[in-house]
């Protein structure tokens, strides 16, 4: 009895911070799950990142950026425990989670759903209390997958982590790139694996790098059933500008790639995006670097990000153009602009 008792407190010391308390106690039932080597195994597995962290944490002293992360951290370990899933790593401000390893769970694909609906969710009280702590707002994307991969515990004898390898792992990570700031986009194995119970919002196929063929991933919006969970609107309707905004944009990637200082004229604009008439071709979800026109000069210089997450029917060099990451300076003048330059009875 006093082994067991040591033996549970090892592994509480080992993984009580990565671990939910239901998969805690099923490792103490079986501990033989973690001797050294691994094994296949089926898991949905969740990438998280922030939008736009790096230009953010380059404006902000250390202590500042950490308090941040701890603050955020704390928040979305809480709701990935909820929903029983393992975290397998902390990459900066990215979070590596897999359902499925090492408790089997039956329903890990729409179990990982509701927690990123959730974590979407918890997003509104993570930026609360940047808000009250001086500290900007953050944004997230999440990627979901479901592939065979190897977990285990892998290393050596003197030092090992649990740790999950696989080209799904990639691929996660891949399809959480396109993702935007409060979005969630996943694989057609984890829509399959979902079943009828989920809201999606669009589809589009992608061509992610490493891929022996077109990908289609999915936008999820809500899921039904016992979860019954929807992503919560956080961005208003964009308002329509009285005059258009001229700005320079840059092709990041895509057929035009490298295409740098074509004219655009932003219409319409929310708090995180903005509708744009582009005088060159741009393509879906591809990534834009901007800078504002007829500015001063400390201003036309600042460099803003943004990804073509729509484009118009009616007019094909028209686009919705999600912000990832904007200076505080061009962030003021665009919202000045939203709240001051409206068409009446637009606002």
């Amino acid at each position: 009895e006093e082994q067991v008792i040591e033996l549970s407190e090892l592994l509480k010391k080992m993984f009580g911070r990565y671990l939910s308390v239901e998969v805690m106690n099923s490792l103490i039932e079986n501990p033989s799950a973690l001797e050294l080597g691994g094994g296949r195994r089926k898991v949905t597995i969740m990438m998280t990142d922030l939008r736009g962290f790096t230009a953010l944490s380059e404006r902000l002293e250390p202590e500042r950026v950490v308090q941040m992360l701890n603050s955020y951290f704390e928040i979305m370990v809480d709701v990935v425990f909820k929903y029983n899933g393992t975290i397998i790593e902390i990459i900066g401000d990215a979070l590596l989670v897999i359902f499925g390893a090492p408790q089997e769970m039956p329903d890990r694909a729409r179990k990982a759903i509701a927690c990123a609906i959730d974590m979407q969710n918890a997003m509104v009280t993570a930026n609360q209390e940047n808000r009250a702590r001086g500290l900007p707002e953050l944004e997230m994307g999440i990627g979901l997958n479901e592939a065979e991969v190897i977990v285990g515990n892998i290393g050596s004898s003197k030092r090992s982590k649990y740790a999950v390898v696989g080209r799904g792992v990639n691929m996660a990570g891949r399809i959480e790139s396109y993702a935007v700031g409060g979005q969630i986009l996943i694989s057609e194995s984890v829509k399959q694996g979902a079943g009828e119970v989920l809201r999606i919002d669009g589809q589009k196929e992608v061509m992610p790098k490493g891929a022996e063929a077109p990908l289609t991933i999915y936008e999820v919006g809500g899921i039904a059933g016992p979860y019954n969970l929807a992503l919560e609107e956080r961005d208003p309707a964009p308002a329509a500008l009285a005059l258009q905004i001229p700005l320079r944009y840059t092709l990041l990637e895509g057929k035009d790639v490298g295409r740098k200082d074509v004219e655009g004229f932003i219409i319409k604009l929310s708090k995180n995006s903005a509708e744009i008439i582009c005088s060159g071709p741009v393509e879906i979800l591809g990534n834009l670097k901007m800078n504002l026109g007829d500015v001063d000069e400390k201003l036309s210089t600042r460099d803003f990000y943004g990804k073509v997450i729509r484009l118009s029917e009616a007019n094909t060099k028209t686009c919705v153009v999600r912000f990832t990451s904007v200076p505080p300076e061009v962030d003021g003048y665009l919202q000045a602009l939203r709240k001051h330059a409206v068409k009446p009875g637009e606002r």
